[in-house]
């Protein structure tokens, strides 16, 4: 099934403001938080949609990103982007918006009181790409060093996997209530446990190989699936593949950052490819062929016989694809005619021939308007 636009999810136009963005995800998360309809898989995944359309919509990079390439610009390809998220990973990325402490929700949520979940780090790595790579879209396998749960106690940070009691400060809820009397009446307040920091559990016994922590350093091989049409400074999230969370808590995102390899022969110009093709003054003037290098091998293209320099040609589709699969570029190639700065006496002998016929009196020559300016737009000179 298609993902629905993120802002038809919230209802809000693309110009909302960032207030206007979380009020109107505030309206859904109200209608359906899963306090309010227990047990119901529909609500439920309404309510990880909305949480998904805000985590994107309120964030200015995610946003500018999604704005520019929807779907595709967050992760539409394989693992990347926030898709899927779980309702931990909502509870624990929003923190307080959930809580019975007067918070986002104004209260709300105390019917189901929810333990601290940690988050691990997320980790950044730049992934450098050629051309080719970035015409196809290419699997790259990457070892990252990170932290990774204990295997010793499956990363709960507890002496054989199992030592542990239920906090008797929040009786394993993992928050604590608080009433006070005030000038304005009775206040109640809810917060994160201190005994067993929102838990709702206490140690006993700390596991010796990570004492305690739940994860140790360690590296992991990880599959990157790219899609084609990616570019510099293209950021892409791996969802759970950061840093692994204390005690079994929620695994960060990989972030991989594009880097392009300069290519031996050809220059990227968005979709498009660029190509300085250098020919002799004969073959200018008599018309040839020439080989032309594409990512996908070489082509024959005809030169015109009287072709001028600075003549651009333009081979369809032999460019980069549009990273929402909105076609491909061109391979646009400039022709320049190549003067020699040394000849020899003959050959000197043929120019002055040639300087007195009438074909190469430049005087009748119309000037073209603009040529520069043309140019310029294709090419960095």
């Amino acid at each position: 099934m298609a993902k629905r636009d993120y802002y038809e999810v919230l209802g809000v136009s693309k110009s909302a403001s960032p207030e206007e963005i979380k009020k109107a995800y505030r309206k859904l998360a109200l209608k359906y938080h899963p306090d309010k309809n227990p047990d119901d898989k529909e609500t439920e995944e309404k309510f990880k949609e909305a949480a998904e359309a805000y985590d994107v919509l309120s964030s200015p990079e995610k946003k500018q990103r999604y704005d520019q390439f929807g779907h595709a610009g967050m992760g539409g390809a394989g693992n990347f982007g926030g898709a899927g998220m779980s309702m931990e990973d909502i509870f624990s990325q929003f923190g307080d918006l959930f809580g019975g402490g007067g918070g986002f929700f104004g209260g709300f949520g105390g019917g189901q009181q929810r333990q601290q979940v940690n988050r691990g780090s997320n980790l950044r790595l730049k992934v450098e790409l050629t051309l080719e790579e970035i015409a196809k879209g290419v699997e790259k396998k990457l070892k990252v060093k990170k932290y990774t749960a204990c295997n010793s106690c499956h990363g709960n940070g507890e002496k054989n996997g199992n030592s542990h009691t239920t906090c008797s400060e929040c009786n394993g809820t993992g928050q604590v209530t608080r009433i006070q009397n005030t000038l304005l009446g009775r206040m109640q307040t809810t917060s994160s446990c201190p005994v067993c920091n929102g838990q709702g559990k206490v140690i006993k016994e700390r596991c010796p190989d990570c004492n305690g922590e739940g994860i140790v350093r360690g590296e992991e091989v990880i599959s990157v699936k790219i899609p084609a049409g990616v570019y510099e400074g293209l950021q892409l999230s791996v969802s759970g593949k950061g840093n692994a969370a204390r005690r079994g808590g929620i695994n960060g995102d990989l972030l991989v950052l594009i880097k392009e390899k300069e290519h031996p022969d050809l220059m990227r110009d968005g979709n498009d490819l660029l190509y300085n093709l250098f020919i002799s003054i004969p073959d200018a003037i008599l018309g040839a062929s020439a080989e032309i290098p594409t990512l996908d091998g070489k082509v024959k293209v005809s030169i015109e016989k009287g072709t001028q320099s600075g003549k651009i040609l333009r081979l369809r589709k032999k460019g980069l694809p549009n990273i929402e699969g909105y076609g491909v570029g061109d391979l646009l190639i400039k022709v320049n005619v190549f003067i020699p700065k040394d000849i020899s006496s003959e050959e000197e002998k043929i120019m002055e021939k040639l300087e007195k016929s009438p074909n190469f009196d430049t005087a009748h020559v119309e000037r073209e308007k603009g040529f520069f300016q043309k140019v310029k737009s294709f090419f960095s000179e």
